[in-house]
Parts: C-alpha cells; sequence; structure tokens
C-alpha cells in the first residue's frame, strides 16, 4: 500500500474511533457497563494509535542523512510496533483489569433497565457502522496494491501501517459484538457477570492483536528480506547475462515497505575486460529496478564467485 493509501486508511480509522470512544464512554457512564467501558478504552487507544501511526508515516519520508544513510524508511515499524506495545499494556491489560474487578466486586441490588440495554445497543450499533466503514476504507485501499488471497498478502506485507490498520478494525468490529453479547446475557439473566466476562474476552482479544502485530513488525524491524517473487525477478534478469558465468548470494532487505536494499555477488567470464564489465553492470541495475521499483539499492561484487 502506498503511503498515500495507507494515510487515507489512518485517517478513517482515526475519525471513527474518535467518535466511537466517545459514544461508548457515554454509554459506560449511563449504564455502569465494564463491558462498555472496555470498548470505550479500546476505541480512544486505537484514536492514540492512529495518530502514531501519521507520525511514523510523516517521519519515514524524511531524506537520508550523514547519521541515516539508507532513510528512515523503519520508522513505520518503529512506530507500529510501539502501537502493538500500547494495545498490549493499555489496551488488553486494562480490559482484562477492569472485566475482573467487575466480576469480582458486590452487585447486590444490580438491575439493568430496559432503557440500559437501549443505550448500549444503540451504542454499539453506531460503533459498528463506523467501524465498519473504516474497516472497509482500509481493505480497499490494501486491495489495490495487493490482489491476492487477502489473508496471504496481509502475512506477507511489508506495510506495517496498513497491518496495523486493518488488524485494530476487525478486532474493534469483533470486540463490539463481544460486547453486544456480553450486554444482552446481563440483561436477559440480570447477571453482571457476563459483562465482566465480556470485558476479559475483549482484553484477550487485544492481546493477541498485539502479539501479532509485535510479531510481524519484529521482523520488519531486524531486518526482512524481499519475498520469493522478487528475488525469482532478480536470478531472472542475471540469467539472461550470457557473460555472468555464475551468481549468487543474493540478499535483500526491506528499508521501508517500499524501499528494498539488494546485495549480490557475480561471476563474469574470464576474457570480460574491467572496462567491458562497468556497462554491462549499469545495465543489470537499471533492468533490476525496471523489473521492481521498490528496490531503490544495489550493490553487486563481481569476483571470483563459485556456486
Amino acid at each position: 500500500m502506498a503511503a498515500g493509501n495507507s494515510k487515507l486508511a489512518v485517517f478513517a480509522s482515526i475519525a471513527a474511533n474518535l467518535g466511537i470512544a466517545t459514544l461508548k464512554f457515554i454509554a459506560a457512564f449511563f449504564t455502569g457497563s465494564s463491558a462498555m467501558l472496555s470498548e470505550g478504552i479500546h476505541s480512544l487507544i486505537d484514536t492514540t494509535n492512529g495518530l502514531l501511526l501519521l507520525l511514523g508515516l510523516k517521519k519515514s519520508r524524511a531524506r537520508a542523512d550523514k547519521l541515516h544513510p539508507f532513510g528512515h524508511g523503519k520508522e513505520l515499524y518503529f512506530w507500529s510496533f510501539v502501537v502493538a506495545i500500547m494495545i498490549f499494556a493499555l489496551g488488553g491489560g486494562v480490559a482484562i483489569y477492569e472485566g475482573i474487578k467487575h466480576m469480582l466486586a458486590e452487585h447486590d441490588e444490580f438491575h439493568m433497565t430496559r432503557r440500559m440495554l437501549l443505550w448500549n445497543y444503540g451504542v454499539l450499533a453506531g460503533g459498528l457502522l463506523f467501524e465498519g466503514i473504516s474497516l472497509w476504507i482500509a481493505w480497499k485501499e490494501f486491495r489495490k496494491t495487493h490482489p491476492e488471497g487477502f489473508i496471504d498478502a496481509l502475512r506477507k506485507s511489508k506495510d506495517a501501517v496498513s497491518i496495523a490498520v486493518i488488524v485494530e478494525n476487525a478486532a474493534a468490529v469483533l470486540g463490539l459484538l463481544i460486547a453486544a453479547a456480553g450486554v444482552t446475557l446481563t440483561y436477559y439473566f440480570q447477571n453482571p457477570l457476563f459483562d465482566g466476562l465480556a470485558s476479559v474476552l475483549i482484553g484477550l482479544l487485544l492481546t493477541w492483536v498485539a502479539y501479532f502485530m509485535a510479531k510481524e513488525t519484529k521482523h520488519l524491524l531486524i531486518g526482512e528480506s524481499a519475498d520469493d517473487t522478487t528475488i525469482a525477478r532478480i536470478e531472472e534478469v542475471l540469467r539472461a547475462y550470457p557473460q555472468i558465468e555464475a551468481f549468487g548470494n543474493i540478499k535483500t532487505m526491506h528499508m521501508g515497505p517500499n524501499d528494498i536494499m539488494l546485495g549480490a555477488n557475480i561471476n563474469f567470464r574470464d576474457e570480460l575486460t574491467i572496462r567491458q564489465i562497468e556497462p554491462i553492470v549499469q545495465e543489470i541495475k537499471q533492468k533490476i529496478v525496471d523489473a521492481n521499483p521498490d528496490i531503490k539499492h544495489i550493490y553487486i561484487e563481481t569476483g571470483n564467485y563459485r556456486p
């Protein structure tokens, strides 16, 4: 997903979460629902996370300098990792704590009225509408650059921002459904235990989301290679040159979602001179970039490489 598309998805997510968080907190205040309070915290954290992702997008576009000669593309991965930590600590942790506290508290005179139920249903319905629209926008933008199977594309994508937005919004929709189930059971049985249990389940969901995002972002932070298709195209370019006797040790690393560094060893035929090799190397670099414009840094070492 290009930076512009990612930004659109993030803005849509921020707008949806900010409005929904306000509604959820109002409903939690009037109904005393623990699940609704957890959902409000969830949406508020998602709003903050969206702002952090925007910060990462802005910083990642900074020009390369002496201290960062390959640019600042990995700023996206760093801030996405921070978002994962926030989801775990402030989202999952607080939701689980609130749920357990609600389950252990005494509710001698508990009674959920039909009015309270309708309050919760109204906010949850509004939340599902806004979160659904936000998820649809993020999914639509993601599919523009990843037309293949959605799950595989999500796993293979190097765009941590698009992963964060889609996974967060999907979790938000699922969390709203859990909250709706908790509120319904609480009203039907007039037992607040179900409300607290829903809060705990929302917390566990957020914990899993944080784990998934941290795992995916970790690989990108420490240096993840390009996909097999990209490497296959590089090898195809090199095999097309009869002047090349052998090549190998192809190494790639994502410096950002659309910024790949490539290194390779090439052994040219012995009868070629340096003056003959230099234009061939420049031609090879250009063809590799033509095959994948995301390859921004190419380092080719010529010598006595043997496979």
